[in-house]
């Protein structure tokens, strides 16, 4: 019999993939070029350089074994250990090898590191807004996902109703920054209250409440700022990574968890992820991929012009009315719709090619998405025709 559970997911086809689809076929209408697609967060700047010429290097010179054969079930050894080489040069965190588990994207990593320190039965905590696939990543570990109510005024954390939801059931909280769909980084002192609080909990309730923190997108960040490493501030801390944006590889499916060397049974936590993988089939990421990402751990692509995009379409749309929190990282921006009704919202802009992703489903309705990972040429584009749009549609937003 087939599963019914996977069969009722059908009906539920992710919001942001058949927006993608429609603006598929509408271009083969129009010309892809005339459809101002804004729906997908797929990297639009060419992979790095060096991880290219070290790919082209490997399969002219190296052992086919070495580069096609399997890896170990934790990651290839030489990767962990430079991986860990890197955090703790960049961040100051006191990594070894042995705290590395290379997965195959962050999806992976959030798939071991939920199951990690998390059993069926047990609650996850996210914070609003946050990316739709959170709720089936955490129900098919068997827990429950719990979301904290958005601040709308900034996007960080809020506290009170964070607070109010906590109870002994919580064993993870999830959290992603710089965030997808907001754009924001949490700041420090978002980060020490978010630490104080777990901290105070894990002694009131007496078990470990572990923070699983999202970061693909932590190297591209906007107004030369930094992105506040989690791990630094909140001992049971895992962080999920991939280089599927910094090094523009979402198709090589390449990321790993580090576990904060100071987390409890942190010097095992990463085995404990490999016997995961055997029941999951989330095991061995590609050899190649991790020997090719081994040499640019600390380069990237050239992300430049996800802050140029950024800025034009952050200047366009507050000029047109739109309430909008200036993105500090990704390449992602939330505005406020012009009505409440966000999907009505987005509707009304297919009429005009712009395709915009309607928010309840990331838990703020009445905002929009916007994955800005365009051409700037096309960004520039499709301002003249988001001031028609909202000319002809909602006039009293220019007033």
């Amino acid at each position: 019999m087939v599963n019914e559970v996977f069969k009722g997911m059908l009906s539920g086809k992710s919001i942001i993939r058949e927006l993608s689809e429609y603006a598929t076929e509408r271009g083969k209408e129009i010309g892809y070029e005339n459809v101002f697609d804004f729906s997908l967060g797929n990297p639009s700047v060419p992979a790095a350089q060096e991880y290219a010429d070290e790919i082209i290097r490997m399969h002219e010179e190296d052992n086919p074994m070495a580069i096609h054969g399997y890896s170990p079930s934790l990651g290839n050894t030489a990767v962990r250990t430079a991986v860990a080489e890197s955090l703790k040069e960049r961040f100051g965190v006191d990594y070894e090898t042995k705290h590395i588990f290379m997965t195959s994207g962050a999806a992976g990593a959030l798939a071991h590191a939920l199951r990690a320190v998390t059993k069926p039965g047990d609650e996850v905590i996210t914070f609003a807004p946050f990316f739709p696939e959170y709720t089936p990543y955490v129900k098919f570990t068997g827990c429950e996902l719990k979301v904290v109510p958005a601040n709308t005024a900034d996007f960080q954390i809020n506290v009170d109703a964070f607070i109010e939801m906590l109870n002994p059931n919580v064993q993870a909280v999830l959290i992603n920054t710089p965030n997808n769909p907001s754009g924001i980084v949490y700041s420090q002192e978002t980060l020490r209250t978010l630490a104080g609080i777990l901290e105070e909990k894990q002694r009131e309730y007496g078990h470990d409440i572990f923070l699983i923190s999202d970061e693909p997108y932590r190297e591209i960040v906007f107004d030369g700022k930094e992105v506040p490493y989690p791990s630094k501030y909140y001992d049971n801390t895992l962080s999920c990574y991939s280089f599927s944006k910094s090094l523009s590889l979402p198709g090589e499916r390449i990321g790993y968890v580090a576990v904060n060397p100071l987390a409890t049974d942190a010097d095992i936590l990463a085995i404990i992820m490999g016997q995961i993988s055997r029941g999951i089939g989330h095991n061995c990421p590609s050899s190649s991929v991790q020997l090719g990402v081994m040499k640019c751990l600390d380069l990237t692509s050239d992300l430049t012009v996800y802050e140029r995009n950024m800025n034009l379409l952050y200047d366009a749309l507050t000029r047109l009315g739109f309430e909008v929190v200036r993105p500090g990282g990704t390449f992602y921006i939330f505005p406020k719709a012009l009505e409440e009704d966000a999907n009505a919202f987005c509707m009304k802009a297919k009429e005009y090619d712009l395709i915009l992703v309607p928010a309840d489903n990331f838990g703020c309705p009445g905002y929009f998405r916007m994955a800005y990972c365009i051409d700037t040429e096309k960004v520039e584009r499709s301002i003249p025709v988001f001031e028609k749009f909202v000319r002809e549609q909602y006039p009293e937003a220019l007033a």
